[in-house]
């Protein structure tokens, strides 16, 4: 675990505690899935799962054909989902690549329900390549979930009201449902109203709801209703014929049963709408009905997911067809640079199917017609042992899911070796050549992706989420209630443990379990009993030489701001990178990027997540560049514009020219007033400090303002005697000064504090940056940072997000209290390159609290923040 540094008290709100909240979600998941377990199991009280399979095998293949039919219908019409969304956010986009992308993230999200795993990441690395935004796809994101939730409101509630009586699907009765389905049609018709007729937008909380008008609208119900009707139609033809149930109840029976699983949160919605289909058509036995859904999960679920996957990969190919051409370089070399932050995601989630597909394969009964070959030619103790193998694999790729997701290098080695064996098991253990070709597949998509899995850390370093423990009790949980139920006839006893035969199916499965149950346990004890997080407070002190040579090396000017002793400092174990922040309520939050080598940041940045998770605070990156990105949306946090920073490219940089006039007339107005130039060394600062004490203290008392810190740093000798001085005199006596921040590798030089005394002459400040430009293009510099100008080059426009036009009317009218527009005017006239600064906060209502702890935390404290 990484070490750290403290230089403040830590405040009472982030001492460490767990914050109980965010396990409501997946206790609640878990909840529903043990209630949806309890009743399929008594519905199927007198069935065993060779009913299932018959029930399974009866389905005749024009319904099945017809099904996948209908599922590609489905699919193709979910693809306009997306295209309508881009449209909603004043975007154009090719089709076919809306296309793709709506299906691998629809695929994806259907079998997870997880948008860590799924939807967002997919969407962001294939719409952020067509030139949306982030915050645009997270738009569109929400207009495809609001397109669903339109469908099955539409759909549900119209089939609640014109149901046969005695037949409506939630058992209410035939008054109670309709009352019900005139609730959800209206509420479903007056947004409809809102968006096809109102001209401005609802805000809930800080949150905005824009209307999308009725061009955007009406397609989106009326697609919504049909898509719905598509899918539900592609079950109704795998429908045995005793179901008796007429579409539009049926269609009601499907909405509420999808309904069901998204509410729940179990991944899929798996048992949860197959739980409710059986109760809304009670006609059909139980084992019939339960080998209908099997093969729509099969049909509707599965199979996109495979094909999705597949898509993916050929995709990025697409993307990279010209180098792969230039260079003919194997596919694996070209398809993992673009592949970096979308395929930990995509490969964690097939890896977690994978693993329940074996822990499922190991509770259940070999195939019938495979048994006579398995008896001729595989030993009984390598059936056993591979039986084990099997089950003992699967909960160890669920486990290991989280470590890809994480792109950990560890991670992605044994769960080479593991899907490896995994195939020999499948064999082994019954001829599953099916299970076989889905884990050579698995492996076959991890080995192409290999660079995407870089990061050294331990996998006993990492905390699984409330949401991840969840996942895996139901899919371990699930495994083991499907080994009850097919073995439910078979008698109980203590001899049943150590019976050893090639028709043992129900001692294997016991076996199994119970290695699956203590590898679980042993890896969750390990996870949860090994020794805590160090209190921050605590913390170790960084070696000042070692911190010094991280920032000289870094490249980025802003890491000089760690030596300003107010930020703690979080280490990598390898010593040459940190992350520096402070705690403001509850808000962690950490300046810029993470420094030091480009491999290391992606390991700092998580690091610094799971401490903040930890002490149940919030992670926040303040001052974020572009490049960064994809990182943070990868540790869940969103993303917003706060500003443009300044960069003067200084190999470009001179006075010459009718452009730089004005800049030369200011330039030389000092120099006529006898300013003179210099830099001091910080052995040199002691004969001064008094002075600059002196400049400093007239300018914040004419500027009526305090000291501010942790993006700036404050007047103090220890401080300052850590750089270069650029000095401005004027007859000797200095007026003006400027403490340095520069890098080891003049990739960046910029300054901190700049300050200058009433009697300077008019013109010194940009005396002083002109003369600091060109001393730096003497020493090699390429770049001068000028600083952020806050809140410049937001969106105004009305469908620009509600942050980004609030920013900017603080910006053109907040004069009073911060010369906005002055300061961007001011760094202009130095011809600087502008580029884009972001907060990566958490989403949603935390924004504000956000906000309120960074401007307490940059002002020193409430009473400097409400003062000006």
């Amino acid at each position: 675990m990484p070490s750290t540094e403290t230089n403040a008290d830590t405040p009472e709100d982030s001492s460490p505690r767990r914050n109980w909240a965010r396990w409501l979600a997946p206790l609640l998941s878990v909840a529903v899935f043990t209630m949806v377990a309890i009743v399929v199991h008594r519905e199927l009280a007198t069935h065993s799962l060779k009913d299932i399979a018959l029930a399974l095998r009866s389905i005749p293949t024009d319904s099945i054909i017809g099904a996948a039919i209908l599922t590609v219908t489905s699919y193709a019409l979910l693809t306009f989902y997306d295209y309508l969304g881009i449209l909603y956010v004043g975007k154009q986009a090719a089709f076919p690549r809306v296309a793709l992308t709506s299906f691998i993230a629809y695929a994806f999200g259907h079998n997870l329900g997880v948008a860590a795993f799924t939807g967002t990441a997919v969407r962001y690395r294939m719409y952020s390549a067509m030139g949306l935004s982030t915050l645009e796809v997270a738009i569109v994101v929400s207009f495809c979930a609001s397109t669903t939730a339109v469908g099955l409101g539409l759909v549900g509630g119209t089939a609640l009201i014109l149901a046969t009586p005695g037949t409506t699907a939630i058992h209410l009765g035939h008054a109670w449902s309709q009352l019900v389905g005139w609730i959800v049609i209206g509420a479903v018709l007056a947004y409809l109203a809102w968006a096809s007729l109102a001209r401005r937008s609802v805000f809930l909380g800080s949150w905005e709801l824009r209307p999308p008008r009725a061009r955007i609208a009406l397609p989106q119900a009326l697609l919504a209703v049909v898509e719905l009707s598509v899918a539900a139609g592609a079950l109704w033809l795998l429908m045995p014929a005793s179901a008796e149930i007429d579409f539009l109840t049926f269609l009601g029976v499907f909405a509420i049963g999808v309904s069901g699983g998204v509410a729940s949160q179990v991944p899929g919605g798996l048992g949860v709408f197959e739980a409710i289909v059986l109760l809304a058509i009670p006609r059909v036995p139980a084992p019939t009905l339960l080998g209908t859904l099997i093969a729509f999960r099969v049909i509707y679920y599965l199979l996109p997911l495979m094909i999705a996957a597949v898509g993916m990969l050929a995709n990025e190919l697409f993307l990279q067809r010209r180098a792969i051409g230039r260079t003919g370089k194997t596919a694996s070399v070209w398809i993992t640079p673009l592949l970096l932050p979308v395929a930990p995601q995509l490969l964690a989630a097939l890896v977690f199917v994978a693993g329940a597909v074996l822990l499922v394969s190991g509770a259940t009964p070999s195939v019938d017609s495979r048994i006579h070959l398995i008896r001729a030619v595989i030993p009984l103790p390598l059936l056993e042992v591979s039986h084990l193998a099997g089950s003992v694999i699967g909960v160890g790729l669920l486990i290991l899911a989280r470590g890809l997701m994480r792109r950990q290098s560890g991670a992605y080695h044994i769960t080479f070796w593991l899907l490896l064996a995994g195939i020999v098991a499948s064999l082994l253990k019954g001829f599953d050549v099916e299970e076989a070709l889905f884990l050579a597949i698995v492996l076959a998509l991890l080995r192409l992706s290999r660079p995407a899995f870089y990061r050294p850390s331990s996998l006993l370093s990492q905390r699984f989420t409330p949401g991840w423990l969840a996942g895996v009790g139901i899919i371990v949980g699930l495994s083991i209630w499907l080994g009850m139920l097919a073995y439910r006839h078979v008698p109980y006893d203590n001899e049943l443990w150590w019976t050893f035969a090639m028709r043992g199916d129900a001692p294997r499965m016991l076996r199994a379990s119970f290695a699956v149950i203590v590898v679980l346990a042993g890896f969750l004890a390990m996870n949860l009993l090994r020794p805590a997080t160090p209190d921050d407070s605590a913390g170790t002190k960084i070696d000042p030489l070692q911190l010094r040579k991280i920032i000289a090396q870094s490249g980025v000017s802003v890491a000089n701001a760690a030596l300003s002793g107010d930020k703690r400092l979080l280490l990598h174990p390898a010593g040459d990178a940190f992350v520096m922040y402070e705690v403001s309520g509850r808000s962690w939050i950490a300046l810029g990027d993470p420094v030091g080598p480009e491999e290391r940041r992606e390991e700092l940045a998580w690091s610094f997540r799971e401490l903040v998770d930890q002490a149940g605070g919030r992670a926040v990156f303040y001052q974020v560049t572009t490049a960064n990105l994809p990182l943070y949306l990868d540790l869940g946090l969103s993303l917003l514009k706060i500003g443009e920073e300044a960069r003067v490219k200084l190999t470009d940089f001179s006075l010459e020219g009718s452009a730089r006039a004005d800049l030369r007339q200011a330039h030389r107005r000092p120099e006529r007033a006898g300013a003179t130039f210099e830099i001091l060394a910080p052995e040199q600062l002691d004969a001064v400090l008094p002075s600059l004490r002196n400049i400093s203290d007239q300018w914040l008392e004419e500027k009526a303002t305090a000291e501010k810190g942790f993006s700036l740093g404050a007047f103090a000798e220890d401080y300052l005697r850590q750089f270069p001085i650029a000095l401005v005199r004027v007859a000797g006596t200095p007026v003006a000064f400027a403490n340095l921040w520069p890098t080891a590798s003049c990739e960046e030089l910029s300054v901190d504090l700049m300050r200058f005394s009433p009697d300077a002459p008019n013109g010194t400040m940009d005396y002083l940056l002109v003369e600091l430009m060109l001393w730096g293009k003497a020493q090699g510099y390429r770049w001068f940072n000028l600083g952020m100008a806050p809140l410049s080059g937001l969106e105004t426009r009305a469908l620009a997000p509600i942050w980004q036009r609030l920013g900017g009317f603080v910006y053109r009218h907040g004069e009073a209290f911060y010369n906005f527009e002055g300061l961007r005017r001011y760094k202009s006239k130095f011809d600087p390159e502008w580029e884009p600064r972001y907060l990566a906060s958490p989403r949603g209502l935390q924004l504000p609290a956000v906000l309120l702890d960074l401007a307490t935390l940059i002002s020193g404290g409430v009473r400097k923040l409400v003062a000006k």
